[in-house]
């Protein structure tokens, strides 16, 4: 049972380390390889064939239609429109602004079910929630007078409508999830995601760097490479893996280092630089997402 634990404690590290290396990487790729929707049909192709594949080595699971058409549509809100939506905001604004937006989930999923499902917002989370608006209203306000990004507003606002879509796709999806392998879920949904992006982003694939015999590198190649495999394919895999043996709780504790692995890294490396609002701004998300999934959890089990 310990050596479970060490394993599921290592599985979540590394996924959201993956996941937060994965921002600066995608910025990367949308500056000099690809478009934003070209990105997204790649990244969905890639990860429905690897799945696919996958499944093909393990036992068959029979998906009931109203489930297959839940993760299905599950799949577009969280993969087509919210990635897409990702996409676009690293389009417009840096990679530190959109990692502290996306530490806010927790609040959108909270947010989200009460909007949906009903359920209570205490006054402790809603202190998280105010905590929260509060770190975003500081990034827009910074971004429009020291922002690093091309459009920091419109690249905010890109991430916290990908933030809520993601929130949205986690409601719809939360009963089936339990009821399915990852791997016969994410088939599904990479297919379904596939099938809409890939002829979206067909006119304009030739005209791509990373599509282009002239302009072709192995540097993109990779770099796309490890968006593919990496932050779609194997973090699937390994959060799926942590949550058998950890709580809800101290997975989403984790995800606290997507923020500061991809400010370090998008700093070091020039694509954004540090000021006074990022560091007040973190704290004010960090605090938001604490509140409300480890503070209120507590409270609400005594």
């Amino acid at each position: 049972m310990k050596n479970n634990k060490i394993q599921a404690h290592a599985a979540i590290f590394f996924a959201n380390v993956i996941f937060g290396l994965g921002v600066p990487v995608t910025k990367i790729l949308l500056e000099d390889w690809v478009s934003p929707m070209t990105y997204m049909a790649v990244r969905c192709l890639g990860a429905a064939i690897i799945f696919w594949i996958i499944a093909a080595f393990m036992k068959s699971e029979h998906v009931e239609r109203h489930d297959l058409l839940v993760i299905m549509v599950g799949g577009l809100m969280g993969v087509v429109v919210s990635q897409t939506l990702t996409a676009w905001a690293l389009n417009y604004t840096s990679p530190v602004y959109f990692s502290l937006i996306a530490t806010l989930t927790p609040v959108a999923v909270m947010l989200m079910a009460a909007l949906f499902i009903g359920e209570r917002i205490t006054g402790l989370k809603f202190l998280g929630v105010l905590l929260g608006i509060g770190g975003a209203v500081l990034m827009v306000v910074m971004g429009q007078t020291s922002g690093s990004g091309s459009n920091d507003l419109l690249g905010i606002t890109l991430a916290i409508l990908s933030v809520l879509t993601w929130a949205i796709y986690m409601i719809i999806t939360r009963k089936v999830a339990q009821k399915y392998t990852p791997v016969t879920q994410m088939k599904y949904v990479f297919l379904i995601s596939a099938v809409v992006t890939v002829p979206l982003a067909w006119p304009e694939l030739s005209a791509q760097p990373l599509f282009s015999a002239d302009t072709f590198g192995w540097d993109g190649a990779l770099e796309m490479g490890f968006i593919v495999l990496g932050a779609t394919v194997l973090g699937y895999f390994l959060i799926p893996f942590a949550m058998k043996s950890l709580s809800a709780t101290t997975v989403s504790i984790y995800t606290n280092l997507q923020p500061m692995v991809a400010s370090f890294v998008a700093i070091f490396i020039g694509q954004d630089r540090l000021t006074w609002d990022k560091p007040v701004a973190a704290i004010l998300v960090l605090l938001s997402a604490y509140i409300v999934t480890v503070v209120t959890t507590k409270s609400e089990n005594k």
